[in-house]
Formats: C-alpha cells, structure tokens, sequence
C-alpha cells in the first residue's frame, strides 16, 4: 500500500479513505502532490516522501489520479533507468493507493520550493507535455536537506535506485 497526500486544495478532488495512522509499504514512501499553474496551464507536482523524487504531469482528470498513481511513478522510474524488477516490485507495492492529509512539512517545503522552480524551466509558449519529463530529470538532480551533515543530502537521482535496490533488490 501506499498513501498519497494531497495538498488542502486537492483534497476535496480526491476520493478519501482513513490512512492517516497507516504508512507505505513502499520504498520511495508516501506521496505528496499538489496543484500549480504555468504558462497558464495546470500541473501536479508529485513528490515521494523519501527519495524527494519529482513528477510533473498535466493536471487532468485528476480524480482519478489515485488509480494513475503506480502508472506515473512506474514511467518515471524507467525514465531514470532503474532495474525492470526493481519497478515491478515498487509497483505492486503501491497497491492499494490510500488518501491521507499531509503530515511531513519537510516535504511539504520540498513541494513549494520545487513547485517554484518549476517556470524557470519552462520558457512561456514553448513548452508541451513532452517537455516535461526534461524538467523533471533536472529537477531531480536538485540537492535537498543540504543545511545539516553532508551524508543527510538528499539527491533524488540518487537516492531513488539505492533505496528501491536495498528494499526489493534480494528478493
């Protein structure tokens, strides 16, 4: 199972279920998503609560995006290349995709602070849905958690195939 945690203004668009206690099975954790607006044009930002790995996707249909959830997280993992078990088993991890209200404000500020970089990376009127999977490649290189000890930064690029690889890579 995992738990995907909509910002307060997706909330009322996402079917809930009582996960708040529960946690993921999974081993990029939970994951946030929120709403935002470029170039005139809506977009989710996802965000996984461990691995701080990035997903940027056009905001439509997004009721739906707790069935979406494991199809999105499965073509960004290919994206970066990782292993085809690792991401079977990510993926049939991800079953049942549950609802929960945030709870990470470290996440939470990894969200707002992706979400504003995200426009510097898009030059207005010359940008399409194709564009975006670049954006998220850059985005994910970006280093996070970096005002304590080095060996607690985070580099989603990196952290993404080290922990599905520990979690799911002896099985």
């Amino acid at each position: 199972m995992v738990i995907l945690r909509p910002t307060q203004k997706l909330r009322n668009l996402l079917p809930t279920t009582n996960a708040e206690a529960l946690a993921s099975e999974t081993a990029l954790g939970d994951w946030y998503v929120n709403r935002m607006v470029v170039d005139r044009r809506p977009l989710l930002l996802f965000v996984s609560s461990i691995a701080l790995l990035p997903l940027l996707v056009p905001a439509r249909d997004v009721r739906s995006i707790p069935d979406r959830l494991p199809e999105l997280v499965g073509a960004a993992l290919r994206r970066l290349r990782i292993a085809p078990h690792l991401i079977a088993a990510e993926l049939a991890a991800m079953m049942p995709v549950a609802t929960a209200p945030t709870r990470d404000r470290s996440v939470l500020g990894v969200l707002v602070d992706t979400a504003k970089s995200v426009p510097f990376h898009l030059d207005v009127g010359l940008w399409d849905e194709t564009t975006l999977p670049f954006v998220e490649a850059k985005l994910a290189r970006t280093p996070w958690r970096c005002s304590g000890r080095a060996e607690n930064v985070v580099f989603p690029d990196q952290a993404t195939p080290r922990l599905l690889e520990e979690k799911w890579g002896a099985r």
